[in-house]
């Protein structure tokens, strides 16, 4: 039970709350927020208004009409409480209050509260002199809740009225709460400003009412300390450096850092370290030491990195700057500013740039001073200067004033001045009258210069800056965004005023999406060398611009989720798409559109964010039919929304896993060396990752995606990390350091009840392989960062049926196989000595058996030894129609069968007059011993023969199995076939002829042994050029012996020095489509249908793991019946142009699928589908067996390039 008491005095107890409270609950609909102690914690870049790290799917704001009621007085007799529980909930939960009283809902319906930072907040109109009884309650993403333990909380209210605020702790219903008194008169919360280490300011007192700048907003350092003498040169005792174990850039950061006391030293530390160029103009000791020279491409990366965590630290205070007995103007940092911005622009305009360094530059920028002509002016912001010699301030104030910001500023200009003039402009305005107009106006216009130098503007102001550079029609395209955007900040409340906010934030964003492909436009254009220093000085305001407006869209986005839950979320979508009314999904899929946009025109993979955007735009467009062709056209439409949604959260991870490779390591690096708080290194990239634009888009992606799921009926997989693994099923309610048991020791396949998102993957036990969580988790959540970054296999479940499955397997060794396709979970052939087992498909309904993989090489041994060539000098190429499993291995024998039967397909039509028809590509075979035969030639047999046997036992965990494969893969890499190879392959195909070659081993294509992808093949190549065709051939050779291949032949108990391979030479074919046919459904084992899974371009995308999903169509074999099953989402298709050169390599470009007429036109997919389906059911009955078939589409032909057994 609450035992409240009523505090008169307790400034101490009453600073608490009201930092809380002050600190966390921010007005986004207008730009009105309490300027706070500098030293308090705020570790984003702002808006000015917004705290952007919104970390869970419901509204993270007050509305308006709150606003106005906190604003208000109380009426007679009525309390206002403000209430702040502090705790935080999992992603898409959210937290309300019930309690007795109306007000709290009467223990039926519950009073919501708004996220702010360190808790949840809202405003409560309830009767004096009455006690009333309440709970907190966390409402889960599936609606239910969890309510606090115990009794009930017991407030008494004290008579009269009044304003009172309160802070509570979760589940801790018998805590003392103290009840504090609040200004009634002001939206703003007083703060004292007193620093428990410092003297106060001089009234004792600081009610800080001017809006803070973003650039304070993030202040994280030393709280202000104004001074009456020159105090500041013995500030800087209680830093620490620690260099063990560093080395290259970091090591000369941190040890220029301990040397560069001042802002000044610190920036040019960077501009001469990592950027390097600066030394001819500031020839000081830190620079000599750090010089380098200039940074060849490889370390860039890397310099832009550490430069971009440095500044960053700097800007923030957590990094101190200091006098050090220098005179340095701020004119000084705009130069080096200046010189530093140039070089960062030149790297960012190159072509070999890559998105990682487009990234580490994008987070400088916003950390350099301004260096306009009025800065770099020999003596900038003079203004400071006679505002600290007015006569009509008090003395004591004049002082503070010179010593304070005007000695310190011209002396040694760094980010604690901003902070410092902003604590003094707060305390000045706080009593209106107390100081003269001019004075307070003239320290008003010198804020707003300091804030012009350190480029601390919010983003109106920022883009009131460049107006005069902009022409007609890029200023109309500004001046409606101004308009939007202030409209939008001073919406009202009203009865439609959710449906009025929903089109005004598109409006906005989509006017916000026009201004910055202006500014990015202008941008594009580069920086020329000659270009005066006021052009310079206006691209960076422009650059300034477009990074705000990509903060901006952070809000913008956030805020239409909100609204979005607001209106039913992800269960409404669900249920306007089964009553097939899709409008409601224009406004989030215009949303998405325009976050993907975003990402583009920040440069990250510009061209596939263009195409996702094509292919949004296109399905709101195009809309859903009744029918699409024979089948139903809402599942269609919901297959060809998920394939689009699914690439872009691809996007959405591949942006994050780029910030991981970027930043943990080397934030930990710089942060344990410069005495960096552990909590902020430990947050840093994840706190990156909510911040950024990326962070909404991926949201949204989730969301949409749950939508889409539900309206397919799909089986309520999420796959976060996809991949394989296998271990024993564990389960626990929790991932935390105990919950494992002791006696599993191997790999872990872990089974979790519950996750608040913020645990450590690992934290159970670093033998976990796989994770399988009980309920959904955004995929950028702290816990799906750290799968993800320690590659362990992820994914959630929320269907019953599939839960009660999974559960009957604990204890059990399973395998985890999960991709966008989705997820199996099944028995490990290493979990039973007999290897023959029923296997539940976890996608579907049906069982299957699962035979022992073990093959008896009995069959094929025989055959090896036929094929041997030792002794002999010479070898024939086999004619493809000659091709013997013996001397070509199954894969080629194959292709030389599939050439026989070519002939006779164009006779074969399916029952509804399809034709099967099919063509071979021409080829010939390298045969068995032609590797062999190589090695001899060049003397290196016995040391081959001496590593595969070694290879044979190897360890795979002391990593001798790596060594060993990669030892044998560079020995065979370096051989070229023999001269008399390359002379009969000229006399089968013309020496400019493009080829392909492609592995066919003896143990591979056998039945128990089939398997796509598991050797090389290598397009594009030609005779013409014998050393990339011999190279070619070479590789192809040592795919033999990739770790993968080593061990599936180990597995399937193969001797190493049993395997063979031969390589077949085949004409290369410039696919438009590729495909592979399963003539058995792989997923639910139907007899009676062919599945097409289909990709652009050439083949290599379906066999080598490429992250996306094909296009998959099942045709019936007898009734023709074509259904689709996914539509392709691969990010790029590989193409061979006819015009380039044969040298094995291959094009990549970004397929846009609006533009595929297999995604889009529902008569081509229904005659593809029952022509792949004809073929597949004709090799299926002329091999005997089901058939894995390999083939393409070109134009309007079919061409067949491998069958094999399918693997049951």
């Amino acid at each position: 039970m609450d035992s409240l008491r009523l505090l008169q005095s307790s400034p101490s107890a009453q600073y608490q709350y009201q930092y809380h409270l002050g600190k966390r609950l921010e007005f986004p609909h207008q730009c009105r927020s309490s300027f706070l102690k500098p030293r308090i914690s705020h570790p984003f870049r702002s808006l000015g208004f917004l705290n952007r790290r919104i970390l869970c799917g419901v509204s993270s704001v007050l509305t308006r009409e709150e606003e106005k009621k906190m604003g208000t007085s109380t009426r007679r007799g009525k309390v206002k409480l403000s209430v702040l529980l502090k705790h935080q909930v999992e992603f898409g939960e959210h937290v309300a209050i019930l309690g007795s009283t109306k007000e709290l809902g009467s223990w039926k319906k519950r009073v919501p509260m708004n996220w702010t930072e360190n808790g949840w907040v809202c405003e409560l109109e309830l009767r004096g002199d009455e006690p009333i009884e309440y709970k907190f309650v966390i409402v889960k993403t599936n609606k239910r809740m969890i309510w606090e333990g115990a009794d009930n909380r017991v407030l008494k209210l004290p008579k009269g009225g009044g304003n009172f605020g309160i802070v509570c702790l979760w589940n801790s219903t018998g805590e003392t709460v103290d009840l504090f008194p609040l200004d009634s008169d002001k939206n703003e919360v007083e703060l004292d400003d007193m620093n428990e280490n410092e003297s106060a300011d001089t009234d004792g007192a600081s009610v800080l009412e001017v809006q803070t700048s973003p650039f304070v907003g993030q202040w994280q350092g030393r709280s202000v300390s104004f001074m009456q003498s020159n105090e500041h040169r013995n500030q800087e005792t209680e830093r620490r450096w620690d260099t063990s174990g560093l080395e290259g850039f970091a090591l000369k950061l941190v040890e220029g850092d301990k040397n560069a006391r001042n802002w000044r030293r610190k920036v040019l530390l960077l501009w001469a370290g990592p950027l390097c160029l600066f030394w001819a103009i500031w020839k000081l000791e830190v620079v000599r030491e750090l010089l380098v020279g200039n940074l060849e491409t490889g370390d860039r990366l890397e310099a832009l990195i550490f430069s971009a965590i440095y500044l960053k630290w700097i800007n923030t205070g957590q990094i101190p700057c200091f006098e050090d007995g220098g005179h340095h103007r701020p004119n000084r940092h705009a130069e080096i500013s200046r010189l530093i911005f140039r070089e960062l622009e030149r790297i960012y305009c190159m072509k070999d740039t890559s998105p990682q360094e487009v990234l580490a530059i994008r987070k400088i920028h916003p950390c350099l001073p301004s260096f306009k002509a009025e800065f770099t002016a020999s003596v900038p912001l003079t203004r400071i200067r006679d505002i600290a010699h007015r006569g009509d301030i008090p003395h004591d104030l004049k002082q503070e004033i010179k010593h304070t910001i005007q000695n310190k500023l011209h002396r040694n200009a760094g980010p604690e001045d901003l902070v410092a003039t902003e604590a003094m402009l707060a305390r000045i305005t706080r009593n209106p009258g107390e100081y003269s107009e001019a004075f307070v106006e003239q320290f008003k216009i010198f804020h707003h210069e300091l804030k012009d130098f350190f480029n601390a503007g919010n983003l109106t102001e920022q883009l009131e800056s460049i107006k005069e550079s902009f022409d007609d029609r890029s200023l109309s395209v500004l001046t409606l965004f101004l308009e939007c955007k202030e409209r939008l900040d001073n919406l009202e409340e009203s009865n439609d005023a959710l449906d009025k906010s929903i089109d005004l934030l598109l409006k906005t964003a989509q006017s916000l999406n026009a201004l910055r492909e202006v500014i990015v436009k202008g941008l594009d254009s580069g920086l020329r060398n000659d270009a005066p220093d006021a052009a310079i000085a206006m691209r960076q305001k422009w650059r300034l611009c477009e990074i705000g407006l990509e903060d901006y869209s952070f809000l913008l986005l956030s805020r239409f989720l909100n609204a979005l839950e607001a209106v039913g979320g992800a269960q409404q979508l669900k249920e306007n798409a089964e009553s097939k009314n899709v409008s409601s999904w224009n406004d989030p899929l215009g949303s998405l559109f325009i976050g993907i946009r975003q990402l583009g025109l920040s440069g990250w993979k510009p061209e596939e964010c263009t195409a996702i955007g094509n292919e949004l735009l296109a399905w709101k467009e195009k809309g859903l039919s009744e029918k699409e062709g024979s089948e139903d056209g809402k599942a269609v439409w919901a297959l060809r929304v998920k394939a689009t949604l699914d690439r872009s959260r691809r996007l959405t991870e591949e942006y994050s896993e780029a910030l991981l490779q970027m930043f943990p390591q080397k934030v930990e690096m710089l942060g344990k060396a410069l005495g960096i708080p552990e909590n902020s290194v430990r947050t840093y990239t994840e706190a990156e990752i909510r911040a950024g634009v990326i962070f909404q888009v991926s949201k949204l992606c989730t969301l949409l995606l749950k939508a889409v799921r539900s309206t397919l009926g799909s089986q309520g997989w999420d796959v976060l990390v996809p991949g394989a693994a296998h271990g024993t099923l564990v389960q626990v309610e929790s991932i935390i350091p105990g919950s494992l048991p002791s006696s599993v020791t191997g790999p872990v396949i872990l089974v979790v009840n519950r996750a608040d998102g913020d645990e450590e993957v690992t934290a159970a036990g670093n033998n976990i392989k796989g994770v399988v969580l009980l309920q959904e988790l955004p995929h950028l959540s702290h816990l799906g960062v750290r799968a993800r970054q320690e590659k362990v296999i992820f994914v959630t479940c929320e269907d019953d049926d599939k839960i009660a499955d999974i559960q009957k397997l604990n204890g059990k060794c399973v395998r985890l196989e999960a991709s966008s396709a989705g997820v199996n979970i099944f028995p490990s052939l290493s979990d039973n000595t007999t290897g023959n087992f029923p296997v539940k498909d976890l996608l579907g309904n049906g069982s299957s058996t699962v035979e022992d993989t073990k093959v008896d090489s009995s069959s094929w041994s025989t055959d090896i030894a036929s094929g041997s060539t030792q002794g002999n000098s010479t070898l024939e190429v086999v004619q493809l129609a000659d091709a013997e499993t013996q001397t070509s291995g199954a894969k080629a024998a194959a292709c030389g069968r599939l050439a026989s039967l070519s002939a006779g397909s164009a006779k074969v039509y399916s029952d509804q007059g399809v034709p099967a028809s099919f063509k071979v590509p021409r080829g010939a075979v390298i045969p068995f011993g032609s590797m062999e035969l190589a090695l001899e030639n060049s003397k290196s047999i016995e040391t081959f023969t001496s590593l595969v046997e070694k290879i044979e036992t190897a360890n795979m965990e002391s990593g001798d199995l790596d060594k060993l494969c990669c030892q044998l893969q560079e020995l065979i890499s370096s051989l070229q076939p023999s001269k008399e190879i390359i002379q009969q392959l000229e006399e089968i195909f013309s020496t400019n002829a493009r080829l392909i070659v492609r592995s066919s081993a003896n143990v591979e294509d056998l039945a128990g042994m089939s398997a796509a992808g598991l050797y090389e093949s290598i397009p594009n190549v030609s005779l013409s050029n014998t050393m990339v065709f011999g190279h070619g051939v070479s590789r192809v050779w040592a795919s033999l012996y990739t770790r993968r291949a080593v061990l599936s032949r180990r597995a399937a108990g193969v001797a190493q020095k049993d395997a063979k391979m031969a390589v077949l030479v085949q004409e290369l074919l410039s696919p438009d489509l590729s495909f592979v046919l399963h003539t058995l459904s792989p997923t639910d084992h139907d007899h009676t249908s062919v599945e097409a899974e289909i990709a652009p371009g050439l083949g290599e995308t379906l066999a080598s793991g490429t992250r996306g999903t094909p296009w998959r169509l099942s045709s019936g074999k007898f009734d023709g019946q074509v259904r689709t099953l996914a539509f392709a989402n691969f990010s790029e298709e590989m193409l061979v142009l006819g015009a380039g050169p044969a040298d094995g390599e291959v094009i990549r470009l970004t397929v846009d699928y609006s533009k595929k007429p297999l995604t889009v036109e529902p008569i081509f997919r229904r005659r593809l589908g029952q022509r792949l389906g004809a073929v597949g059911f004709f090799l299926e009955r002329k091999f005997g067996c089901p058939q894995d078939v390999e083939g393409c589409v070109v134009g309007k032909d079919i061409y067949i390039v491998q069958t094999r057994p399918q693997p049951q």
